[in-house]
Protein backbone atom coordinates (compact mmCIF):
# COMPACT_ATOMS: atom_id res chain seq x y z
CA UNK A 1 0.00 0.00 0.00
CA UNK A 2 2.77 2.42 0.63
CA UNK A 3 4.30 1.66 -2.43
CA UNK A 4 1.04 2.55 -4.22
CA UNK A 5 0.91 5.68 -2.43
CA UNK A 6 4.50 6.68 -3.17
CA UNK A 7 4.04 5.94 -6.96
CA UNK A 8 0.21 7.72 -7.19
CA UNK A 9 2.53 10.85 -5.18
CA UNK A 10 5.29 10.54 -7.99
CA UNK A 11 3.16 10.24 -10.74
CA UNK A 12 0.74 13.63 -9.75
CA UNK A 13 4.20 15.60 -9.39
CA UNK A 14 5.18 14.34 -12.72
CA UNK A 15 2.02 15.65 -14.72
CA UNK A 16 2.18 18.02 -17.23
CA UNK A 17 0.44 20.79 -17.40
CA UNK A 18 -0.83 19.69 -21.09
CA UNK A 19 -2.42 16.43 -19.01
CA UNK A 20 -3.74 18.07 -16.54
CA UNK A 21 -6.05 20.76 -19.06
CA UNK A 22 -6.82 17.88 -20.74
CA UNK A 23 -7.84 16.16 -17.10
CA UNK A 24 -9.71 19.56 -16.72
CA UNK A 25 -11.83 20.07 -19.99
CA UNK A 26 -12.56 16.28 -19.52
CA UNK A 27 -14.49 16.77 -16.31
CA UNK A 28 -16.04 19.81 -17.52
CA UNK A 29 -17.37 17.43 -20.61
CA UNK A 30 -19.31 15.16 -18.54
CA UNK A 31 -20.16 17.33 -15.85
CA UNK A 32 -22.12 19.20 -19.17
CA UNK A 33 -23.05 15.57 -20.23
CA UNK A 34 -25.16 14.89 -17.09
CA UNK A 35 -26.70 18.13 -17.38
CA UNK A 36 -27.37 17.73 -20.99
CA UNK A 37 -26.31 20.38 -21.88
CA UNK A 38 -24.38 21.00 -25.50
CA UNK A 39 -21.40 22.01 -23.45
CA UNK A 40 -20.27 18.58 -23.06
CA UNK A 41 -19.12 18.97 -27.24
CA UNK A 42 -16.70 21.83 -27.10
CA UNK A 43 -14.99 20.96 -23.78
CA UNK A 44 -14.84 17.61 -24.66
CA UNK A 45 -13.30 18.11 -28.21
CA UNK A 46 -10.29 20.08 -26.34
CA UNK A 47 -10.03 17.03 -23.77
CA UNK A 48 -9.70 14.23 -26.75
CA UNK A 49 -7.58 16.20 -29.22
CA UNK A 50 -4.72 16.42 -26.30
CA UNK A 51 -5.33 12.97 -25.59
CA UNK A 52 -4.58 11.86 -28.90
CA UNK A 53 -1.23 12.94 -28.64
CA UNK A 54 -0.54 11.87 -25.07
CA UNK A 55 -1.89 8.44 -25.95
CA UNK A 56 0.25 8.31 -28.86
CA UNK A 57 3.26 8.94 -26.95
CA UNK A 58 2.34 6.35 -24.51
CA UNK A 59 2.07 3.70 -27.11
CA UNK A 60 -2.24 3.20 -26.06
CA UNK A 61 -2.87 3.30 -30.00
CA UNK A 62 -6.37 2.20 -29.10
CA UNK A 63 -6.64 5.07 -26.91
CA UNK A 64 -5.27 7.26 -29.43
CA UNK A 65 -7.96 5.95 -31.48
CA UNK A 66 -11.31 6.00 -29.29
CA UNK A 67 -10.23 9.68 -28.85
CA UNK A 68 -10.26 10.54 -32.67
CA UNK A 69 -13.56 9.33 -33.09
CA UNK A 70 -14.77 10.70 -30.11
CA UNK A 71 -13.27 13.81 -31.97
CA UNK A 72 -15.10 13.03 -35.39
CA UNK A 73 -18.61 12.03 -33.01
CA UNK A 74 -18.12 14.51 -30.74
CA UNK A 75 -18.84 17.73 -34.28
CA UNK A 76 -21.17 14.71 -35.05
CA UNK A 77 -23.30 14.99 -31.84
CA UNK A 78 -23.11 18.92 -30.90
CA UNK A 79 -25.06 19.05 -34.70
CA UNK A 80 -27.57 16.33 -33.66
CA UNK A 81 -27.95 17.98 -30.23
CA UNK A 82 -28.42 21.06 -31.77
CA UNK A 83 -31.32 20.30 -34.12
CA UNK A 84 -34.73 22.04 -33.42
CA UNK A 85 -37.98 21.39 -34.33
CA UNK A 86 -40.56 24.12 -34.35
CA UNK A 87 -37.89 26.58 -31.38
CA UNK A 88 -37.47 23.18 -29.81
CA UNK A 89 -34.76 20.56 -29.29
CA UNK A 90 -35.01 17.70 -31.71
CA UNK A 91 -33.36 15.03 -29.84
CA UNK A 92 -34.63 13.88 -26.26
CA UNK A 93 -33.53 10.96 -23.98
CA UNK A 94 -34.69 7.54 -24.70
CA UNK A 95 -34.19 4.02 -23.53
CA UNK A 96 -32.70 1.64 -25.72
CA UNK A 97 -34.72 -0.99 -27.46
CA UNK A 98 -34.73 -5.04 -27.58
CA UNK A 99 -33.27 -4.56 -31.13
CA UNK A 100 -31.35 -1.65 -30.29
CA UNK A 101 -29.46 -3.69 -27.55
CA UNK A 102 -28.65 -6.33 -30.18
CA UNK A 103 -26.96 -4.08 -32.13
CA UNK A 104 -24.90 -2.31 -29.18
CA UNK A 105 -23.75 -5.34 -27.86
CA UNK A 106 -22.64 -6.59 -31.55
CA UNK A 107 -20.91 -3.64 -32.67
CA UNK A 108 -19.29 -3.63 -28.76
CA UNK A 109 -17.42 -6.80 -29.53
CA UNK A 110 -16.52 -6.87 -32.96
CA UNK A 111 -14.54 -3.41 -31.83
CA UNK A 112 -13.19 -5.26 -28.98
CA UNK A 113 -11.99 -7.97 -31.34
CA UNK A 114 -10.99 -6.05 -34.04
CA UNK A 115 -9.17 -3.94 -31.65
CA UNK A 116 -7.04 -6.45 -29.83
CA UNK A 117 -6.31 -8.34 -33.05
CA UNK A 118 -4.87 -5.19 -33.97
CA UNK A 119 -2.70 -4.01 -30.99
CA UNK A 120 -1.59 -7.85 -30.80
CA UNK A 121 -0.14 -8.19 -34.23
CA UNK A 122 0.30 -4.58 -35.71
CA UNK A 123 1.70 -2.85 -33.17
CA UNK A 124 3.90 -2.83 -29.67
CA UNK A 125 1.30 -2.77 -27.55
CA UNK A 126 1.77 -4.47 -24.13
CA UNK A 127 -1.89 -4.45 -23.27
CA UNK A 128 -3.68 -4.97 -26.22
CA UNK A 129 -6.91 -6.60 -23.95
CA UNK A 130 -7.39 -4.34 -21.78
CA UNK A 131 -6.60 -1.10 -24.21
CA UNK A 132 -8.85 -3.38 -26.53
CA UNK A 133 -11.86 -3.09 -23.79
CA UNK A 134 -11.62 0.14 -22.76
CA UNK A 135 -11.60 1.80 -26.46
CA UNK A 136 -14.70 -0.60 -27.22
CA UNK A 137 -16.56 0.15 -24.75
CA UNK A 138 -15.59 4.03 -24.97
CA UNK A 139 -16.50 3.60 -29.22
CA UNK A 140 -19.73 2.34 -27.80
CA UNK A 141 -20.86 4.46 -25.00
CA UNK A 142 -19.97 7.90 -27.74
CA UNK A 143 -22.40 6.06 -30.18
CA UNK A 144 -25.29 5.89 -27.58
CA UNK A 145 -24.30 9.47 -26.21
CA UNK A 146 -24.90 11.48 -29.71
CA UNK A 147 -28.33 9.50 -29.80
CA UNK A 148 -29.27 10.67 -26.45
CA UNK A 149 -29.78 6.75 -25.27
CA UNK A 150 -29.93 6.56 -21.33
CA UNK A 151 -27.41 3.24 -21.70
CA UNK A 152 -24.68 5.55 -23.15
CA UNK A 153 -23.96 5.83 -19.19
CA UNK A 154 -23.60 2.09 -18.63
CA UNK A 155 -21.16 2.37 -21.36
CA UNK A 156 -19.01 4.81 -19.87
CA UNK A 157 -18.89 3.22 -16.37
CA UNK A 158 -17.71 0.28 -18.16
CA UNK A 159 -15.07 2.18 -19.77
CA UNK A 160 -13.94 3.73 -16.81
CA UNK A 161 -13.70 0.95 -14.61
CA UNK A 162 -11.12 -0.33 -17.57
CA UNK A 163 -9.60 2.49 -18.31
CA UNK A 164 -8.75 3.35 -14.82
CA UNK A 165 -6.22 0.31 -13.83
CA UNK A 166 -4.50 0.90 -17.97
CA UNK A 167 -3.57 4.45 -17.22
CA UNK A 168 -2.29 4.13 -13.70
CA UNK A 169 -0.33 1.31 -14.88
CA UNK A 170 1.40 3.66 -18.23
CA UNK A 171 2.35 6.21 -15.67
CA UNK A 172 -0.39 8.77 -16.79
CA UNK A 173 -1.34 8.69 -12.57
CA UNK A 174 -3.76 12.04 -12.64
CA UNK A 175 -5.26 10.80 -15.92
CA UNK A 176 -6.03 7.60 -13.77
CA UNK A 177 -7.70 9.31 -11.28
CA UNK A 178 -9.94 11.80 -13.96
CA UNK A 179 -11.08 8.67 -14.55
CA UNK A 180 -11.99 7.59 -11.07
CA UNK A 181 -13.71 11.18 -11.43
CA UNK A 182 -15.32 9.46 -14.25
CA UNK A 183 -16.71 6.64 -12.99
CA UNK A 184 -18.46 8.97 -10.06
CA UNK A 185 -19.78 11.33 -12.75
CA UNK A 186 -21.01 8.03 -15.27
CA UNK A 187 -23.38 7.00 -11.96
CA UNK A 188 -24.63 10.11 -11.54
CA UNK A 189 -25.12 10.77 -15.08
CA UNK A 190 -27.24 7.38 -15.27
CA UNK A 191 -29.36 8.67 -12.12
CA UNK A 192 -30.17 11.91 -13.62
CA UNK A 193 -31.00 10.68 -16.83
CA UNK A 194 -33.36 8.28 -15.51
CA UNK A 195 -35.16 10.64 -13.81
CA UNK A 196 -35.21 13.16 -16.40
CA UNK A 197 -36.87 10.16 -18.63
CA UNK A 198 -39.06 8.93 -15.85
CA UNK A 199 -40.57 12.59 -15.13
CA UNK A 200 -41.11 13.19 -18.47
CA UNK A 201 -43.24 9.34 -18.63
CA UNK A 202 -45.17 11.23 -16.57
CA UNK A 203 -46.21 13.98 -18.15
CA UNK A 204 -49.60 14.18 -20.33
CA UNK A 205 -49.34 14.33 -24.09
CA UNK A 206 -50.57 17.90 -24.33
CA UNK A 207 -47.30 18.98 -22.24
CA UNK A 208 -45.14 18.70 -25.17
CA UNK A 209 -43.75 21.72 -25.06
CA UNK A 210 -42.84 22.52 -21.92
CA UNK A 211 -41.18 18.64 -21.69
CA UNK A 212 -38.94 19.66 -24.55
CA UNK A 213 -38.34 22.80 -22.31
CA UNK A 214 -37.03 20.73 -19.32
CA UNK A 215 -34.96 18.64 -21.57
CA UNK A 216 -32.91 21.77 -22.79
CA UNK A 217 -32.18 22.89 -18.90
Amino acid sequence: MDDLWQQLAAGLLATTWLEFAAVLFGIASVLFSRMENIWVYPTGLVNTTIYIYLSVVAGLYAEAGVNFYYTVMSIAGWILWARKTGGQTALHITRSSCSEWQWTLAFFFACWAVLYLLLDHWTDSTVPLADGLASAAAYTGMLLMTRKKLENWLWWILTNLAAMPLYFFKGFVFTAFQYAVFLLLAVSGYIGWRRKLAGSATLPATSAPARQTEAQK
